[in-house]
Parts: C-alpha cells; sequence; structure tokens
C-alpha cells in the first residue's frame, strides 16, 4: 500500500476588508461648474461605491499650494489617490461613461 500525504484543506478565505475610496476634487469657489461636478461625483460613488468611498473637496482659491501636489492644471478635477495607481478626470464629470473608465471602475469598450 502507498504512502500517501493527506490532503490538506486550505482554510476558507475570508472577504478581504473593502479598501476605501479616496477621491480629491479640486475646484476654485462654489462655482455652478464645481457644483455641477461635485454632484456628479456624488452620485456615480453612490451608485457604483456604495459605502466604499470618500471625497474631500479642495478649494483651491483658499488652499492653492495644495494644486502642486496633485499637479493639478485646471478646475474642477478629480484625482483618485486610492486605490493605486492614482488616476485624474479634469471637466465636471458629466460624461458618466468616461468617468468611470477614467476611475477605472468600468472598462474602455
Amino acid at each position: 500500500m502507498k504512502d500517501r500525504k493527506a490532503k490538506r484543506r486550505k482554510p476558507a478565505r475570508t472577504r478581504p476588508a473593502a479598501k476605501i475610496w479616496q477621491l480629491r476634487l479640486y475646484v476654485t469657489g462654489r462655482t455652478p461648474k464645481s457644483a455641477t461636478a461635485f454632484l456628479n461625483l456624488k452620485r456615480l460613488c453612490e451608485t457604483h461605491l456604495k459605502g466604499l468611498y470618500r471625497i474631500t473637496v479642495i478649494n483651491l482659491l483658499t488652499h492653492p499650494q495644495l494644486a502642486k501636489g496633485d499637479q493639478i492644471l485646471a478646475i474642477p478635477t478629480v484625482v483618485r489617490r486610492l486605490p493605486s495607481p492614482v488616476r485624474t478626470i479634469i471637466g465636471c464629470l458629466s460624461d458618466t461613461e468616461r468617468v468611470l473608465v477614467g476611475l477605472d471602475l468600468r472598462t474602455a469598450v
């Protein structure tokens, strides 16, 4: 009779903790474009990342030095800091498909 090693059962994998998406929205004051960008981003996050995101709005009129860190050249701009890699989208985020692809929530068709 052959000596067989007992098969070891792999421990059940637990679902990894969901990572929080960290998004920064750069704006200049309370303009209609800034408000539209925020509402569009919030709507997309609620639809596709419910409970798994954090949006930080950065007003460059009051904190212009913060633009340098994320290399902000135009506004409004959203920067996905986490998960890696960093992704940047410029505009009011009204083109839903473009934003989903840009944030890597959907692949380009």
